[in-house]
């Protein structure tokens, strides 16, 4: 499964010479997967209020390679690489003008609000099932 998701950068974003803090380029990679679960029919609140499930980011590792400044637009490529009943591996990609600014692989646990590893209902894991790849 792939997603594109586009964001302006506010002054909420940066510091005072306009470059955004790094820990932030994590909020917008969030917004991102969760924009690609809604946009993908999986409502977050309803699975953790009726289903009694979240995902939880277990594992982060990521590469800074150019500043993300104040107003830009950036671009945030999300692709599932990898999934289970019970984790997703993801690739996350942030451009500006189709130039790469950062990346980053993360990984999701799916699990009950005690944090034990839960499957995910059939329903979500077919919807999150990366699509085959089409020859032709």
């Amino acid at each position: 499964m792939k997603h594109e998701e586009t964001y302006r950068v506010y002054y909420e974003d940066v510091d005072l010479a306009g470059i955004v803090y790094y820990a932030n380029y994590l909020r917008f990679i969030e917004r991102a997967r969760s924009d690609m679960l809604r946009d993908h029919g999986i409502n977050q609140s309803e699975l953790r209020n009726h289903h009694g499930i979240v995902f939880v980011v277990r594992r982060v590792s990521a590469d800074y390679i150019s500043p993300l400044k104040f107003d830009d637009l950036a671009t945030v490529k999300t692709e599932i690489i990898h999934l289970t009943p019970v984790r997703i591996e993801m690739n996350q990609i942030l451009l500006v003008r189709q130039k790469r600014l950062f990346e980053a692989k993360i990984t999701l646990a799916c699990t009950d609000l005690n944090g034990n590893l839960i499957k995910m209902p059939n329903e979500i894991f077919k919807r999150l099932k990366p699509e085959p790849e089409q020859n032709g």
